[in-house]
């Protein structure tokens, strides 16, 4: 299991906590620092004492920041077990996470990945649990689901499709894709490396709940959420991904159509000319 850590002091010790608590025991933690000039290091240094048969913390050679996706590439890189899971700093896995997606995948072999419901997390500072929610998953769940119908779902990016806190994946599976572009530093790294996956791959989709996605003004999803910083890096995962399409997977036009529409769409989005905003003299 890997963890990326930039800066993330505040919340890494519970994300840590999370797997630790974890009903299957059978992992090891990889706690991938990405240059962090917080605590961050020493606390996933201080986990690594503590566990040495289990927690390994790592750091990047010239301990530089290099983004999310070389990031991750760094402990998968490291990693020694027959699957794979994320969790960012600040998410938080539910207890039975493991032990239940690894029984669904031993119950499927074919199965190459699991994901399943993500609850968008408030409440951790609110403390109302209404304030909590999900997004519709865009399929029928507790099924499994050949490629492409989920990597459609993911491209319209309308529905909840896998998130890092929440998939776990077979190790050879995620190698076998070449993990994360270094390329996409912070915005849709994520979605680059599930495009591959669910282009190759039959995943099982579940209705059970694993993973907390904590929301606080201070991530990086919602900083970069204003003026067309999103808009800018859908267009440039798309284009990206035509390209790759068309080198792996030419004998798929109906996706490549669907990535020209969408493509269309975005380049519209960033282009448009923006609304004057006008302010009254006093």
């Amino acid at each position: 299991m890997i963890i990326i850590v930039f800066n993330g002091d505040r919340y890494l010790a519970e994300a840590v906590e999370s797997v630790l608590a974890q009903s299957f025991s059978d992992w090891e933690l990889l706690i991938a620092d990405d240059g962090s000039t917080d605590r961050s290091l020493d606390i996933a240094r201080e986990y690594a004492a503590r566990y040495p048969d289990r927690v390994f913390s790592l750091a990047h050679p010239d301990a530089g920041n290099h983004g999310m996706s070389a990031t991750r590439n760094l402990g998968i890189a490291a990693a020694r077990s027959a699957f794979i899971g994320f969790l960012d700093c600040d998410d938080v896995w539910l207890p039975t996470k493991l032990a239940e997606q690894v029984e669904v995948m031993d119950a499927h072999p074919n199965v190459q990945m699991i994901y399943g419901r993500t609850q968008i997390w408030h409440s951790w500072h609110t403390g109302v649990q209404a304030d909590d929610h999900y997004y519709d998953l865009g399929v029928s769940p507790d099924s499994v689901i050949d490629p492409p119908r989920l990597l459609t779902v993911l491209l319209e990016n309308k529905s909840q499709t896998p998130t890092t806190c929440n998939a776990l994946m077979r190790t050879d599976l995620v190698r076998d894709v070449d993990g994360f572009e270094n390329r996409f530093r912070n915005m849709f790294e994520d979605q680059v490396f599930f495009a591959k996956v669910l282009l190759a791959a039959p995943t099982y989709v579940s209705s059970r709940t694993w993973a907390l996605y904590r929301q606080h003004p201070a991530s990086f999803s919602a900083r970069a959420a204003k003026d067309r910083v999103v808009d800018r890096a859908h267009l440039k995962f798309l284009a990206w991904f035509f390209g790759y399409v068309l080198r792996t997977a030419p004998a798929n036009p109906a996706i490549l159509a669907q990535i020209l529409r969408l493509g269309l769409r975005q380049c519209w989005a960033v282009l448009r000319p923006r609304r004057p905003t006008w302010s009254r003299r006093p």
